[in-house]
């Protein structure tokens, strides 16, 4: 209840009780291609509650950060891999591991400040040296003489799999930590998930593309073919008994542009230099609106030519007045350069794409199975 993202996630997770680690850990099964963690119960029971959520979370941030799959280094992860992966994890979870954890900023660590990734501590690794007449390190863990440990959980089994295995864990670790995302938004909580990993969360789940590039893939598959006979061309199939066809393909469509109140001149301006490039591809009619479509604005940005922006509304935001203007016309397609502040709008009769920046794609106000570009 009080981890709804952890949970959704834990559930998609196998679980194993073995003797054969001395504590906890995760690995990817070689014959199912799945994320699976191991636990020794002996070592569950002499834990406080609070140990047991934090031990949980421990190794389900290993597989979140990916340092099971994609992080691995390729030699093979080594002691200071083991402790710099426990390091950037219990950055978030100070007070609720058990003892001779790594912490970040307490003893052999103190070098180390919270909240930093794998790769940071170990570019910076800095190995504290034993004083003369201290004794020797316990195992596992920080022994008198502050030498350091290795990490307390058990990191072994993660090179047992293939390339291959890896991947397929991965697509399916992505859907379950996209599944998971959507439990804990609808929860309207993430429970003990700071911003910052939630950010890097979200980044692993969103799809990065060229936005310029999908937008001239739009305007190329929106195109519709204009065919004609004609006797200057000789047919392939039938030479000089049937006439050829001479092919033009135009693509008209449409661009809405979100004037409301909430979108403002900067952003106004991103979407105008977006325009812009688009315009170096094909010819189409802009269209501004904010609750309603400004028609003495509406005009055509042909090929070549170059507009500056502009704002000619001020209003609230509603999409479906757009969408409706567009679908008693005959277009190919529909763009909308908006910030997605407003309700679903109605269906599109054309194709349709959302352009926004990457604040507001993180936090749209609807959910669409249409696609989403991020303007940078």
């Amino acid at each position: 209840m009080n981890e709804p993202f952890f949970a959704a996630l834990s559930r998609r997770i196998d679980k194993q009780s073995t003797n054969v680690i001395p504590t906890a850990g995760v690995m990817v099964d070689k014959k199912t291609a799945q994320f699976k963690m191991l636990y020794n119960p002996e070592f569950f029971e002499g834990l406080t509650d609070v140990q047991k959520l934090g031990v949980l979370k421990h190794e389900f941030y290993h597989i979140v950060f990916e340092h099971v799959t994609g992080r691995k280094p390729e030699g093979g992860l080594t002691k200071q891999d083991n402790m710099c992966m426990d390091l950037a994890i219990n950055s978030h979870l100070l007070n609720e591991l058990p003892d001779n954890c790594c912490l970040p900023g307490q003893g052999p660590f103190e070098w180390a400040p919270p909240g930093k990734s794998y790769e940071w501590y170990k570019a910076n690794w800095k190995e504290q040296e034993p004083e003369e007449g201290d004794g020797e390190a316990g195992e596992g863990g920080e022994g008198q003489s502050g030498e350091i440990g290795d990490s307390f959980d058990d990191h072994s089994q993660w090179g047992e799999v293939d390339n291959t295995e890896n991947e397929i864990a991965k697509e399916r670790l992505k859907e379950a930590i996209k599944k998971a995302a959507e439990e804990a938004n609808q929860a309207g909580s993430w429970g003990s998930v700071s911003a910052s990993c939630r950010k890097e969360i979200m980044d692993k789940l969103n799809v990065r593309i060229n936005w310029e590039k999908a937008l001239r893939y739009f305007v190329k598959t929106s195109q519709k073919a204009e065919k004609r006979s004609t006797v200057r061309r000789i047919n392939k199939r039938f030479p000089y008994i049937h006439p050829g066809k001479k092919i033009k393909r135009t693509a008209k469509f449409a661009v809405s542009i979100d004037q409301s109140g909430s979108v403002d001149d900067q952003m106004l301006g991103k979407f105008f230099a977006a325009l812009d490039k688009l315009s170096k591809l094909a010819t189409f009619t802009v269209v501004p609106f904010d609750t309603e479509v400004c028609e003495d604005h509406v005009f055509e940005w042909k090929k070549g030519k170059r507009f500056k922006a502009e704002r000619v509304r001020y209003g609230g935001t509603c999409f479906n007045a757009p969408t409706k203007w567009v679908n008693e016309r005959q277009f190919d397609g529909h763009i909308v350069l908006t910030d997605l502040c407003a309700p679903k709008p109605v269906n599109s009769k054309c194709k349709r794409l959302w352009v926004t920046t990457e604040e507001h794609a993180q936090r749209p106000y609807f959910e669409t199975k249409e696609i989403i570009l991020v303007v940078d």
